[in-house]
């Protein structure tokens, strides 16, 4: 998997719940009008990739949990747990 850059941008959601993307990450990932991108959600912490890395990513996911002899449920649980103690 790629290093994760750190670049954080912020999108606001429109009329009918449209959103935009900003340009930088449309050219850096060649996104073009009409492309059907998947957005995945977990349990509050959202993923938008476009579909041919979804499989991918799902793949690198599941190795890196059975490495660190996690499962992806306990991901979840701890995504959770997170997200709750943010709410405080």
């Amino acid at each position: 998997m790629e290093a994760y850059g750190g670049d954080r941008v912020t999108a606001r959601v429109g009329r009918r719940g449209v959103v935009t993307l900003p340009k930088r990450l449309r050219d850096r990932y060649r996104i073009r009008e009409g492309d059907v991108l998947t957005l995945v959600d977990l349990g509050g912490v959202f993923l938008l990739l476009p579909p041919s890395r979804l499989d991918y990513l799902a793949d690198e996911i599941e190795r890196e949990l059975q490495a660190r002899g996690l499962s992806l449920e306990s991901m979840l649980r701890e995504l959770r747990a997170i997200r709750e103690k943010s709410r405080l």
